[in-house]
């Protein structure tokens, strides 16, 4: 038995004006893409997410002596998941400002169906594409 205290989960706080928690902490990029394209910004964070979402990825494998790449279907919460992941890494490789400036940068570009995050997703397909005789792996 542990004695230390039971650690309470944190959840963060909802935004007051768009009533999101995603969006709580994603504040000031928002404010900088509303700035950029005169648009809701919720929306393009939407879209940008929906845009960077995959819907099949692989898995390595060991069968026998060999290792192979067997891809996967992946559910809606992985995805998202994945997206915010590739989103937050292709913003940090970005040389310049500061994070929000990179990151809302990056979502303009990601619900403009480009940017680095949608890079990651289209090679993630081909990968999985080129990889589709393993599929049977599963």
């Amino acid at each position: 038995m542990s004695r230390r205290g039971i650690a309470e989960e944190k959840t963060a706080k909802s935004d007051p004006i768009y009533r999101n928690r995603l969006v709580n902490m994603l504040v000031n990029p928002l404010k900088k893409i509303q700035q950029k394209t005169k648009t809701n910004p919720l929306s393009i964070l939407r879209q940008a997410i929906r845009g960077v979402t995959p819907d099949i990825a692989v898995k390595v494998r060991r069968v026998g002596g060999s290792t192979h790449q067997v891809p996967i279907e992946i559910g809606s919460t992985q995805g998202k998941a994945l997206a915010i992941h590739w989103l937050l890494g292709a913003s940090r490789k970005c040389p310049g400002q500061n994070m929000a400036f990179k990151l809302s940068s990056e979502l303009v570009d990601a619900a403009k169906g480009s940017g680095d995050a949608i890079r990651k997703k289209e090679e993630t397909h081909r990968m999985a594409e080129a990889n589709r005789a393993f599929a049977h792996f599963r």
